[in-house]
């Protein structure tokens, strides 16, 4: 019997020191780095023994969880201005820059087949052009036959980051879509045909089962599930197509350390190569954290997302690393504000 309780003891003691080695950081937010989180997360932990236990749902989501102070971290690719970061007792900073992009279901088009400009997207998001074979989009496309088909315009059921981005450039781009719409993690959206998916999961998944539709996702999404992008014709008037390259351009010479709270816009941007959809995506912490391990961890977390290792993992999605300045004014001027003491 003594043998039993000192058995049990000790194999209490080895459970309780497991369940303290393997303690998981906690974040939740956009879905649209959530590619980019995941295969960062294998490695840290295959490095580190840390799990990272992310929820993808949604920038929206994200803000409402760490303002609950129920995660470590909060993801949002719409960034929460520098007076809210500040009332809340927060720091925010980038991660990773990606793009968003337009994506149909077309039969016989394949990926960058077809070419739109910013307003001609306003007015098939806005149900103005409510057919594929449109005088508009033909004119754009003239070497392409497309249909007589009515369009489904798929959008984000939730409140999104990626919704954000898509709407703030429209409405740099069409007054009518800035009067009508507006920018927003949630607008309404005013297209006859519009349906929602949730998580840039659920668009892509509605692209690929509705025909004819067309929706906005992360890049790496349109990749992954194989669905046809639009090439976009840019500020500098130039057609160009979604890739970490121009990504890269849009986001290049922009000093973050200048915007309050880092929250810079990239959308819209100028240069011949540039991504006009491109963004960054941001984390959200506290300043004083309760669990002060965990914000430790999740730094360390990043840190890792900053090395060559994790930069070589972005790159190979299609996402954009942080330029290595930007990455060192995070350290010393962001993470440095987080009391882990």
């Amino acid at each position: 019997m003594k043998f039993v309780k000192t058995a049990l003891s000790t194999l209490s003691v080895v459970m309780c020191m497991a369940s303290v080695h393997a303690a998981d950081i906690t974040g939740a937010g956009a879905t649209f780095p959530f590619p980019v989180y995941s295969k960062w997360s294998e490695a840290f932990k295959d490095k580190t023994d840390i799990g990272v236990n992310y929820q993808s749902i949604g920038s929206s989501g994200g803000i409402k969880q760490i303002k609950a102070k129920t995660v470590d971290f909060g993801a949002t690719d719409a960034p929460l201005k520098a007076d809210e970061v500040d009332k809340e007792g927060m720091v925010q900073f980038p991660a990773v820059i990606g793009g968003v992009v337009g994506i149909v279901n077309i039969d016989g088009i394949k990926p960058g087949d077809i070419k739109m400009s910013g307003e001609l997207m306003a007015q098939v998001f806005l149900g103005n052009i409510t057919k594929w074979n449109d005088k508009k989009i033909q004119e754009m496309n003239p070497s392409l036959k497309l249909p007589d088909a009515p369009i489904t315009v798929i959008h984000r059921a939730d409140g999104s980051g990626t919704t954000f981005t898509f709407t703030e450039y429209l409405s740099k781009v069409s007054p009518e879509w800035k009067e009508k719409v507006g920018a927003g993690a949630a607008v309404k959206w005013i297209a006859a045909t519009a349906v929602g998916g949730k998580g840039n999961e659920g668009v892509a998944a509605n692209v690929g089962r509705v025909k004819n539709a067309i929706g906005y996702v992360e890049y790496a999404y349109s990749k992954k599930n194989k669905l046809a992008h639009i090439n976009m014709k840019n500020k500098d008037g130039q057609i160009v197509a979604p890739d970490d390259l121009t990504f890269a351009a849009a986001a290049a010479g922009t000093d973050w350390s200048k915007f309050p709270a880092m929250a810079a816009s990239l959308t819209d941007a100028a240069g011949a190569k540039s991504w006009p959809i491109t963004t960054a995506t941001f984390i959200l912490m506290y300043k004083q954290p309760t669990n002060k391990t965990a914000a430790a961890d999740t730094l360390k977390f990043f840190e890792f997302g900053f090395s060559k290792a994790g930069q070589k993992m972005a790159t190979e999605l299609d996402y954009v690393p942080l330029p290595d300045s930007t990455t060192e004014f995070i350290r010393k001027n962001v993470w440095s504000q987080i009391n882990l003491k």
